[in-house]
């Protein structure tokens, strides 16, 4: 079973309200073969919300307490990542996720890339919160770009 980005079935969740449909993810989802998630919704975010990037680090920093996730207007919203973070964990334990595929580039979900957290529109590489937890406990996280691009 492979858990999957909500916004990468189509579902609209991002913090624009948009989604990331990727037909191949549909397909897997019709197939009994991968489940959504989508760890703001979990960590108590809604639709649409704020931009947000890492601040002074990256996702393992985050979890280690030395960087945070900041809103575009300066709102400290760590706690809530960190939350979503630990709930998407849950969830992959429980249904015994072999991958978790997630959006590439986001604070919670980049697996080699995410924002420098200076709201530029400038990546650098890193990882997000969720990904970082799931990786400190032997879960498969990879991005849809190199997952998908792989054949699967």
């Amino acid at each position: 079973m492979i858990l999957v980005s909500s916004c990468l079935a189509g579902l609209e969740v991002r913090y624009n309200g948009s989604g990331s449909l990727d037909r191949r993810i549909t397909r897997l989802i019709e197939e009994g073969r991968a489940v959504t998630v989508c760890p703001e919704l979990l960590g108590g975010f809604s639709v649409p919300r704020e931009p947000a990037e890492i601040q002074g680090g990256d996702g393992n920093d985050v979890l280690e307490g030395r960087a945070k996730v900041v809103e575009l207007s300066g709102r400290d919203v760590t706690e809530m990542y960190v939350a979503g973070a630990y709930r998407t964990l849950e969830i992959a334990q429980e249904m015994g996720a072999s991958t978790v595929v997630l959006k590439e580039y986001s604070p919670s979900c980049g697996s080699a890339m995410i924002y420098n957290g200076e709201f530029s529109n400038m990546k650098v590489e890193g990882i997000g919160v969720t990904t970082a937890l799931l990786r400190k406990h032997g879960i498969q996280v990879e991005s849809e770009i190199s997952w998908l691009g792989s054949g699967e």
